[in-house]
């Protein structure tokens, strides 16, 4: 009788795989023709200018390491000294539990006197944070309103929000005001208070976030501003403080994330702001409170990296040099770079997927160019992006070849011979 129920019950209930076998997303419909190749690529050898591919040295435009501190030797010998000495286990335990060190305090008093804010706590990782953060900061009585185009780890922040939540066109002031008015009635129904998400820079496009004119809105409206400055830290701003000092505002921000993973070339992150405000995240940020302590090496290293960008503008102004260089050769042979403000180089083309993925594999295969490729749906259908990171590391060489390959390839993307190579690769 209880089989005889039990296979009745199978029966009525659908497999939860079902819809996960039939629909593999909008990106995973491609995996078998793109993975290890278009996605989940392997560029091996020191993080560089130029790395291997495919068994190929190639261009590299599509690692975060802005300053070139990846494989830099004070970097390496920090790192290396940290691991011998402590290993990567210590500190066992979640901060507040038993993973807690001097050092660990140390980096924090440095980030916050770094950044010009009272204190800061450091996260493990970017996105785990900031997911976190958004849920503590807010109750079911506040409302958020944030960019349409703020990072993965800010929507999926502001999913976890029970309450009320508007977003705006992005960078549009017009929009955002609209907003914060409609947040502001919702807030005075429910007696909550209104938290701003901005980016510091929008990481697809190169845009900043129009932080100066939602301050200067502080004086209109009630609210609190969230600024995830991942990669404008250490690449914007006087010494590399970030967007905030880029754009004078940096004390209207009241709570500054950036993180490790990008121009510090680390793992980790931190928030800054007021102390108290600092310390309730501190006692209320779950991701962190039931999570291992940052491991020793890394805490180390960003130190030592925190104290280069302290003290060696070089990087900074090499990276500008390679980027202006960059930039302006791509202007000058025609290609659309959008509105891009910051290091972040995002090249505009029109096609289809099959399209891009025949450009690409050409550009690496045939130019030894290597960067990444934007479709949709992160983009809209028919635009493709070839985005490229430069750093301080790149050459003008590196520049000069790349231009050429763009030039190359754009040739062959609008006398349609992509648009035969893909569709004879999809029909094999």
């Amino acid at each position: 009788m209880h089989s005889e129920k039990k296979s009745r019950y199978n029966k009525m209930t659908k497999d939860l795989f079902d819809r996960i076998k039939g629909d593999k997303g909008p990106l995973g419909k491609w995996a078998e023709k793109a993975e290890g190749y278009y996605v989940f690529p392997k560029l091996e050898g020191p993080i560089s200018n130029r790395m291997s591919f495919n068994g190929k040295k190639v261009v590299t435009w599509s690692i975060n390491d802005y300053l070139g501190l990846a494989n830099h030797p004070e970097v390496l010998k920090v790192d290396g000294e940290a691991a011998l000495e402590h290993g990567m286990a210590y500190p066992m335990g979640a901060r507040m539990m038993s993973g807690h060190t001097k050092y660990h305090e140390q980096l924090e008093r440095e980030c916050a006197e770094f950044v010009d804010k009272e204190a800061a706590y450091l996260v493990n990782f970017g996105y785990q944070g900031m997911v976190s953060a958004i849920d503590a900061l807010v109750a079911k009585d506040d409302i958020i309103v944030y960019d349409m185009d703020t990072h993965a780890c800010i929507i999926d922040g502001v999913r976890l929000h029970s309450g009320k939540r508007f977003v705006y066109k992005h960078n549009d002031m017009e929009s955002f005001e609209k907003n914060l008015k409609r947040a502001t009635k919702m807030a005075e129904k429910t007696g909550g208070g209104i938290l701003v998400v901005s980016e510091g820079v929008f990481g697809m496009r190169g845009e900043q976030g129009r932080l100066k004119e939602i301050v200067a809105l502080k004086e209109q409206y009630n609210f609190r501003l969230l600024v995830d400055d991942a990669h404008g830290f250490g690449t914007l701003g006087e010494g590399g403080k970030g967007t905030g000092f880029e754009q004078g505002v940096q004390d209207g921000i009241d709570v500054y994330f950036a993180t490790f993973a990008k121009s510090m070339a680390g793992i980790g992150a931190f928030f800054a702001g007021d102390k108290d405000v600092i310390q309730y995240l501190q006692y209320n940020m779950r991701s962190q409170m039931f999570a291992k302590s940052l491991p020793m090496p890394m805490v180390k290293g960003a130190l030592k990296r925190l104290d280069m960008l302290r003290t060696m503008p070089e990087l900074k102004e090499k990276l500008w040099a390679n980027t202006n260089a960059l930039q302006n050769g791509l202007r000058e042979a025609g290609f659309d770079l959008g509105t891009t403000q910051t290091c972040i180089t995002p090249v505009f083309l029109k096609g289809d997927i099959p399209e891009a993925m025949a450009m690409v594999n050409d550009l690496r295969e045939n130019y030894g160019v290597f960067c990444s490729i934007v479709v949709y749906p992160v983009i809209p259908k028919g635009l493709i992006i070839l985005r490229l990171i430069p750093t301080a590391t790149h050459t003008q060489e590196d520049i000069d070849e790349t231009i050429a390959a763009f030039s190359g390839i754009r040739t062959k993307l609008e006398s349609g011979v992509y648009k035969r190579m893909a569709a004879a690769i999809m029909s094999a």
